[in-house]
């Protein structure tokens, strides 16, 4: 497996830092386009649409249904609604890119 425990993880400031360095681009405008990206996927999932990105992943939503829970301080059971939720299927090239 790449890499190890004492990995950082990357937050969008990082994010933003390392696409302006890579593309020339200023910080505003790679956070301004990243904001957008995040929009646009947010929309697209909230019509039941997926996004696909080629070779990097699938962004799309999945129905989970209603079941029963435990509230695990009190041992309770309680209901959880059913809902939808957010998924991202990554693709084949990112699949082999962090074997």
């Amino acid at each position: 497996m790449k890499g190890g425990g004492n990995m950082e993880n990357v937050n969008k400031e990082m994010l933003v830092d390392a696409l302006a360095n890579a593309t020339g681009l200023s910080k505003k405008d790679v956070a301004a386009v990243i904001e957008a990206f995040t929009d646009q996927v947010t929309e697209s999932l909230k019509k039941g649409k997926k996004v696909t990105l080629t070779g990097f992943g699938v962004f799309k939503t999945s129905a989970r249904a209603a079941r029963e829970g435990r509230n695990p301080q009190t041992g309770e059971a309680i209901k959880i609604p059913a809902m939808t939720v957010p998924k991202f299927t990554a693709g084949k090239s990112l699949k082999e890119a962090v074997k």
